[in-house]
């Protein structure tokens, strides 16, 4: 598991758990209990440490490699994915994969941003950054939900659209705009979840939905903190500051109305216990979905408008 500073301790007493149950399995002397002692010691440390993260910290935990990525989700909750490729105008973009699929029983179209597990899928997909093409087939799979009358579900995990030169030469900007567009002409029932990162015009061309969740350690921000530090105090050594000034936890937009819920994560983050997360989020998918789905396409449009339109506005 790869490490974080601040887990240091929780994995240097999860090391020795490891080592007593060795022991304890080869061996003719019972040590159970200190096993016990010692393992209700580690579940405290986490509970004490996660329970008191800072917003920089929160940032390091969405972007832990061993959290759960879009494929996992797809693997555990979909069935019968099937992926649809290319936006029709230039290639296919590996970065946001996308498709037809069924949840739970009920036919749907899936898309959303994959960083890839090893470094071999990484350069794939691109570390989930999506270039214009990829946003065009996101256009693509929205408006065949529009014509078959598919809910949209939306896995938002990413640092941000990539900003290289060909993606600005076609047309980046264009591209999230429109996507964006086609999010508010949905007539089915539309649910967002920030998985991970949700950065920028990236996490938002796909995140214009009825219902946006969040994981409890995940991010969602107009610009990353080393981003922001960059730009105002001229250093990315400040991007701890940064990302409390961001408000960009989910704790935060809950409280600002930016998010409609928090899905909890086990204890100690989402990269200790991937599959138990996926199936929570699949819960909160499945409970949104069944509020949705007696909606018209009339009312969701204009309830989804609304809710985007009344963000930042005074009291």
């Amino acid at each position: 598991m790869s490490q974080l500073e601040f887990e240091k301790p929780i994995l240097e007493l999860e090391g020795k758990i490891h080592e007593l149950r060795n022991v304890s399995s080869n061996g003719d002397v019972n040590i159970a209990e200190e096993i016990g002692r010692m393992q209700a010691k580690a579940d405290r440390l986490l509970r004490q440490t996660y329970g008191k993260l800072t917003p920089a910290q929160k940032v390091l935990v969405a972007r832990h490699q061993n959290r759960p990525h879009f494929l996992d989700y797809v693997d555990r909750l979909f069935t019968d994915f099937t992926p649809l490729a290319g936006d029709r105008r230039f290639a296919e973009d590996h970065a946001l994969p996308g498709g037809l699929a069924r949840f739970r029983g009920t036919s749907c179209v899936v898309l959303g941003h994959e960083k890839g597990a090893d470094t071999e899928s990484r350069i794939r997909h691109n570390f989930g950054m999506a270039r214009p093409e990829g946003y065009r087939k996101a256009q693509r799979l929205m408006d065949m939900a529009n014509r078959f009358q598919l809910p949209v579900v939306a896995l938002i995990d990413t640092a941000g659209a990539y900003p290289g030169v060909g993606a600005e030469e076609r047309g980046q900007s264009e591209a999230i705009a429109k996507s964006i567009e086609s999010c508010l002409h949905v007539g089915t029932p539309f649910i967002a979840v920030i998985i991970g990162e949700g950065g920028s015009g990236g996490a938002i061309a796909i995140g214009v939905a009825d219902r946006i969740y969040m994981l409890e350690h995940s991010v969602y921000s107009v610009i990353s903190p080393e981003g922001c530090a960059s730009i105002l105090w001229r250093s990315a050594t400040q991007a701890n500051e940064a990302a409390t000034a961001l408000k960009l936890t989910a704790q935060d937009l809950l409280r600002l109305g930016i998010i409609d819920g928090i899905i909890d994560e086990p204890l100690g983050g989402a990269h200790r216990n991937r599959d138990e997360t996926v199936d929570r989020t699949g819960a909160v998918i499945e409970k949104a979905l069944g509020e949705l789905m007696p909606c018209d396409s009339a009312s969701l449009r204009q309830e989804r408008r609304k809710k985007f339109l009344e963000m930042g506005r005074a009291a």
